[in-house]
C-alpha cells in the first residue's frame, strides 16, 4: 500500500516493518496455542475466548498518550486530541464489531478443533484476502495469486476428508464439522476485514496517514471488538463463572488466569501487527505471514499439546506452503519486473 512519503526514511520504515512483523509473528502462533489450551485444560467459555483476543486493547493506550504528549509538546494546546477523522473512526467502530464477531465464530470453531486443523484451515484466509483485497481495493490478482487459492482450497479440501481421525477428546462428529465450518467462516470474515482495514486508510489520504493514526484506529476496533464480546459475556454470565471455571482447570487456579492474561496480551499483538504490516506495505502481505506461520503452530500443537498429525494434515499443509510459495514467487517477481523498468526508466531520462 502506498501511502505518504513515509517509505522514503527506508531505515526508518524497515524497523517498523519489522516490528509489525515480529508481533503479528507471536501473536499468530501464540495467540491459537494458548486458546486451544483454555478449551483442552477445562475451560468452556466460547464467549471468553473471544473475548480475550482483544481484551488487550488498553495496551494501546500508552502508545497513543504517549503520540498525544509529543504533538502537545511541539505544538502547543492546539495539538488534535485524535488524528483520525470522524469518519474513519466511524469506519473502524464497524470494523471492531466486525472483528468481534469474527473472533467469536472463531473461538466456537477452535473449541472443536485441534490447533493444527484450525491453523490449516485459518490458511485459507489468504485465499480468501486475495478475493477480497482484489474486490475491495483492486489489488492486482496475477496468475501466482490464482494459483495460490486454488491450492489452498484444495488444501481444505484434503483436510475435509478426515473428520473422524483428530477429533479432540469428548467432541462428536457433528461438533467437529461445525468447528470446522466455523473456522472457514472465520477466515473468510477476517479475509474481508484485512483489505477493508486498508480502504479505510486510503480514505483518510486526505491527510498524513502515520504509525500513530493506525494505533488509533486499532484501538477504536479493538474497543468496539471487546465491547461486542461483552455483551455476549454478560447475556451468557461468563464473568461471574471465571472463578469457578479458575477453580476446575487442569493446570491450577494460577495458570487459568496466566493463561487468559497471556492470550489477550498475544493477540493484541497480531491484530496491532496485522494493521501495521497492512498500513507500512499492503493488505497481501499481512494474509502472506499469516500464512507464513502454518507450520510453527502446527510444530508447537505437536510438540506442547501433544496433538496427532496425520498425512492428509501433511499434505494439507504441503499445499497450503506450495500455494504460499507460488504467491510470494510471483510477488517477487513482479517487484524485479518493476525495479528493472524503473531503473531502465531512469537511464533514459539520464543526460
Amino acid at each position: 500500500m502506498d501511502v505518504e512519503a513515509r517509505k522514503d526514511a527506508a531505515p526508518a520504515h524497515r524497523l517498523l516493518v519489522a516490528l509489525n512483523c515480529g508481533m503479528l509473528a507471536l501473536g499468530a502462533v501464540g495467540g491459537p496455542l494458548l486458546s486451544r489450551v483454555y478449551f483442552s485444560r477445562g475451560g468452556h467459555r466460547k464467549w471468553l475466548s473471544a473475548w480475550l483476543e482483544t481484551a488487550g486493547w488498553p495496551l494501546l493506550l500508552v502508545p497513543a498518550a504517549a503520540s498525544y504528549a509529543a504533538r502537545r509538546a511541539r505544538d502547543g494546546r492546539g495539538a488534535p486530541v485524535l488524528l483520525a477523522p470522524p469518519r474513519i473512526l466511524l469506519a473502524a467502530a464497524g470494523l471492531g464489531v466486525a472483528t468481534g464477531v469474527d473472533d467469536f465464530i472463531y473461538a466456537y470453531g477452535l473449541s472443536y478443533l485441534p490447533v493444527s486443523t484450525s491453523a490449516i484451515l485459518i490458511a485459507t484466509q489468504l485465499a480468501f484476502t486475495v478475493l477480497f483485497a482484489f474486490l475491495v481495493v483492486r489489488q492486482r490478482l496475477g496468475a501466482a495469486s490464482v494459483n495460490a487459492v486454488a491450492l489452498l482450497t484444495v488444501g481444505a479440501v484434503v483436510l475435509s476428508l478426515h473428520v473422524s481421525g483428530d477429533r479432540p477428546r469428548g467432541v462428536t462428529g457433528g461438533q467437529y464439522w461445525l468447528g470446522f465450518t466455523l473456522t472457514l467462516g472465520a477466515a473468510a470474515l477476517y479475509g474481508l476485514v484485512l483489505p477493508l482495514v486498508e480502504l479505510a486508510y486510503r480514505r483518510a489520504a486526505a491527510r498524513a496517514v502515520t504509525y500513530a493514526l493506525v494505533i488509533e484506529v486499532q484501538l477504536v476496533m479493538g474497543f468496539f471488538a471487546t465491547a461486542f464480546c461483552t455483551v455476549g459475556m454478560i447475556v451468557n454470565k461468563d464473568f461471574q463463572a471465571i472463578p469457578r471455571e479458575a477453580q476446575h482447570f487442569e493446570l491450577g487456579e494460577a495458570r487459568y488466569y496466566t493463561v487468559l492474561v497471556w492470550a489477550a496480551v498475544l493477540w493484541q499483538f497480531f491484530f496491532l501487527g496485522a494493521v501495521g504490516v497492512i498500513f507500512c506495505v499492503h493488505t497481501l502481505l499481512a494474509g502472506i505471514l499469516i500464512a507464513v506461520f502454518i507450520p510453527v503452530t502446527e510444530v508447537a500443537a505437536v510438540i506442547f499439546l501433544h496433538e496427532k498429525f496425520s498425512s492428509e494434515k501433511g499434505v494439507a499443509l504441503v499445499l497450503s506452503l506450495w500455494g504460499l510459495a507460488s504467491y510470494s514467487y510471483g510477488e517477487w517477481s513482479e517487484a524485479r519486473a518493476k525495479k528493472k523498468t524503473a531503473e531502465a526508466a531512469a537511464e533514459a531520462q539520464a543526460p
